[in-house]
This record gives structure tokens, C-alpha cells and sequence, in this order.
């Protein structure tokens, strides 16, 4: 300390000699000093000693200002790029809109307490939850090799470095959900971010198990058994329809049935007639001649359509050439022909059914799933977010200028502690103990300290 604080310090009494003047009830009241003034004289004198240490305060204020300004342009610049995602659509189903009524009749905290216990959480909490899992770090780790670049072969310190240079946010009032990256490369800040959200959208359809997802898989499964089914049951109509010209049996019988009753009154028409001709001409007679060729065709017409068989290769030739069922076969084709039919009509509604439903159960689950819009995509950022090298230079100024008035208030008290304090007497032995101890100390016989004074020796600055 310089000689010019001892010889320019006012001569005040010692605070513990005062009180003891003040707590002396013997002591008149002229005697005593009045405190305000005391306070203020201690004030003068404390700004008096660091006038006169200005210089040392000042050069500790340069020297620290110097040494956060070094510190501030080391530390690495950090750039942050962002994602702004849209609110996610609310869920449409039933337990969505009983939470909406729960929560409507219920207000306050109450109404919170209450969707807590429901397990009913927003959209944004769940993407929130996706984006802070170990399966969306894990794959952005591997893709960007993290490990290399921050330093570490543990996937667990990886994981933590990356939880510390991410920033997940929802705004309460919006629902607009945040995502900052920081890191070293600007490039590597804006890939990371749109990464995130690429992950969220493979997560977000990848493990969906909503109620819809589970209808929609089932009705998928089922319909394609069904229409294999489906398929089978027309192949073996078609077959059976093919093979007996059975196109429609109940059409085919009623229209089988109005024919042969037109030809049976076509052939009493025709018998009769001929049984007046008969009276009139001989046998030999052409209109005779004509009328019973034309009774034979509709007897044999009849015969046919009634399924009766003729003897001989004409009759075969007349089996095989018919293009449809008699009326004897019909009732034996009724039965296959139904349950063959009722089997296709009981496939195809089963189908028109199941088609209906997963149509239905696929706009279900496109509902339920949350949909992830992005409202501002991640860009390169230009600047960087970390240090502020300004703030860290104005605040090392400030703690170097404060860490130096202590120095000097210390150094002051310190001095005004009698010599013959046992506390000052033990910590001076304390301090020229370790200070022998010292490379710039002379060795006292210890080979670490000898080796330490030569390598003092040779970096110590000359004089």
C-alpha cells in the first residue's frame, strides 16, 4: 500500500471502543459521538483509501477486462436455428369430446386435475414427449455422428449434450411449438432441426394405436379374406350356371311354364280343327296333311320343354342341343342354383358391408392422427447466439473493478489488526509457511521443490 494512505488517513476511533463508550451508562451524553456523523466520517474514509489506490483499482479493471475479453473471443461460437410448428388438429373421438365436457363443467384447477387424471394430454404435450425420447435422439445421433463430434463414445453423454443444446417449447396460448438447435456449424444447427421434425412425423405414423389404427388393420385382413370368398363363390355360380343354362331359375320357370301352356292350347286348337277337317276331307288331303305336321311339332315341342326323352340317336342329338333346362329339371337345379346364389348375394353384401366400414375407419384414423405442419421450416442462421462477448466483457470489467475494492478494503482491515493478534500472529506463520514451500522460494532440502525453483528460475520474468 502506498505511504500516502497512512499519512493522509483520519485518525478515528476503533468501532468496538466506540460501542463500549456508548454502552457505558457513566459516560455523559456531551461525551457521547453522534452516530450519523461517525458513519459519514467512516464513509469519507473509505472513499478517501480508494482514491488514493485509484491506480491499483484501475490497473486490476484493465487486467480483467483484458482477460474476459481473451476468454470471450476463445469460447466457441454456438448459431441456433428454429422450427415453428402449427398446433396440432385436435382428436375427434368420443374421449376426446367426454374431456371437453368434463372439462367444461368443471372449472379452475379442478379442470386440469381432472384431464391429469383422465391421461387426456394435448397433441402438443405428445410431440413434445416424441421429440424428447431416446428413439428420436438415437437416430439423430447416428445419422450426424454426434459422438464424434461433440467428443464422446458414450450414447449416454451424447444424449445429455444434446438435450442442453435443444430447446423444445409450447406457447400455452397458441399451441405453437418450438424447436432451437444450437451448435458449433450453422449448417449442422438447420439439419438437426429439420431432422426433428422429420422424426416426428416417422414416429407420429409409425407408432399410432389409437382404437381406428386397430379397426382399420382388422377390416383390412378381413376384407381381403373376404373378397378371396367372394371371388370363389362367383367362380362356382358362373360353372354351375354355365353348365345347366341356368341363367334364372324362378324367371326360367315362369316363362317355361307360360310357354308350354301357350303350346297346349295351340295344340287343342290344332286338334280340333283337325277333327273337323276330317269330316269334310280324306286323309290324303294337304290342308289335313299340313294340320297334323304342325300338331306333331308342337307335340314335340311339348315333349321337350316337359324334359321327356324320345327313343333313339334323335332324341340324344335333341338332349345334347338344348340350350336350357326343362321344366322336369328345374325343380332338381332349384336347390343347387339357390344355395349357389345365396352364397354370392351373402359375399357380395359382406363385402359392399366391410368396404364400407374400412373406408369409414381410414378417415377415423387419419383423424385421430395428429398432423404435424410446419409454420416457419429451420434456415441457416448468419449470426451466432453464443457468447455475448460484449455482456461477458462488461460484466468481467465489473467483477474485476469489485474483486479489487475488496482486495483493498481486506488489505486495509487487515493492516489495522494489532501485531500482537494471536488470529494475525497464526495466519501470518500460515502464509510463510506455504510461501517457502513455493517455486520462488529457496529449497529447503525437498528434491520437488528444487526442481520446481529451477523451472522458476528459468520462466521467472528478469528484473
Amino acid at each position: 500500500m502506498p505511504e500516502t494512505l497512512s499519512s493522509h488517513r483520519v485518525k478515528t476511533i476503533p468501532d468496538h471502543d466506540l460501542r463500549e463508550m456508548m454502552d457505558r451508562p457513566d459516560i455523559d451524553a456531551e461525551v457521547r459521538v453522534d452516530e450519523e456523523a461517525l458513519a459519514r466520517e467512516r464513509t469519507i474514509d473509505r472513499l478517501r483509501l480508494l482514491w488514493e489506490e485509484r491506480r491499483f483499482l484501475f490497473r486490476a479493471s484493465i487486467y480483467g477486462l483484458a482477460l474476459f475479453t481473451l476468454l470471450a473471443f476463445l469460447i466457441p461460437k454456438r448459431y441456433e436455428s428454429s422450427a415453428v410448428l402449427m398446433p396440432p388438429d385436435d382428436q375427434s373421438s368420443s374421449g376426446m369430446m367426454l374431456a371437453a365436457t368434463l372439462a367444461s363443467k368443471v372449472t379452475g384447477s379442478l379442470g386440469g386435475i381432472a384431464g391429469d387424471m383422465l391421461g387426456l394430454k394435448s397433441s402438443g404435450d405428445l410431440f413434445i414427449g416424441i421429440l424428447r425420447s431416446r428413439t428420436v435422439q438415437d437416430d439423430l445421433i447416428s445419422k450426424f455422428d454426434l459422438r464424434k463430434e461433440y467428443g464422446t463414445n458414450q450414447w449416454d453423454k451424447t444424449r445429455k449434450i444434446l438435450t442442453t443444446r435443444t430447446m423444445i417449447s409450447e406457447d400455452r396460448k397458441s399451441g405453437i411449438i418450438t424447436i432451437a438447435v444450437t451448435d458449433n456449424d450453422p449448417r449442422r444447427a438447420a439439419a438437426i432441426a429439420s431432422e426433428y421434425v422429420a422424426e416426428l412425423n416417422t414416429v407420429v405414423s409409425q407408432l399410432s394405436t389409437s382404437s381406428a389404427h386397430r379397426e382399420r388393420v382388422f377390416l383390412e385382413e378381413r376384407l381381403a379374406q373376404v373378397k378371396l370368398d367372394l371371388e370363389s363363390a362367383e367362380k362356382d355360380f358362373s360353372q354351375f350356371a354355365s353348365k345347366n343354362g341356368a341363367i334364372d331359375i324362378k324367371e326360367q320357370g315362369r316363362a317355361m311354364v307360360e310357354s308350354a301352356a301357350t303350346l297346349e292350347g295351340q295344340l287343342v286348337a290344332a286338334q280340333s280343327e283337325l277333327q273337323g277337317l276330317k269330316q269334310i276331307y280324306s286323309e290324303n288331303n294337304v290342308r289335313v296333311r299340313s294340320l297334323r305336321a304342325r300338331i306333331s311339332e308342337l307335340q314335340s315341342q311339348l315333349q321337350q320343354m316337359g324334359g321327356k326323352q324320345e327313343v333313339g340317336a334323335d332324341a340324344t342329338a335333341s338332349d345334347s342341343n338344348d340350350l336350357y333346362p326343362s321344366i322336369r329339371k328345374l325343380p332338381l337345379l332349384g336347390v343347387p342354383y339357390a344355395d349357389l346364389y345365396r352364397r354370392t348375394r351373402v359375399q357380395e353384401a359382406v363385402f359392399e358391408s366391410l368396404t364400407q366400414e374400412y373406408e369409414l375407419a381410414k378417415v377415423a384414423e387419419a383423424k385421430e392422427i395428429p398432423s404435424v405442419r410446419v409454420l416457419d421450416p429451420p434456415d441457416v442462421p448468419e449470426h451466432k447466439s453464443f457468447p455475448p462477448r460484449l455482456v461477458i466483457m462488461i460484466l468481467g470489467l465489473i467483477f474485476s473493478f469489485a474483486c479489487a475494492v475488496v482486495w483493498v478494503a481486506a488489505k486495509s482491515r487487515w493492516a489495522e489488526i494489532s501485531p500482537e493478534a494471536q488470529h494475525k500472529v497464526l495466519a501470518e506463520e500460515v502464509v510463510a509457511t506455504f510461501n517457502s514451500h513455493m517455486p520462488w522460494a529457496t529449497p529447503n532440502g525437498s528434491r520437488l521443490q528444487a526442481k520446481s525453483h529451477q523451472v522458476w528460475k528459468l520462466i521467472r520474468p528478469k528484473r
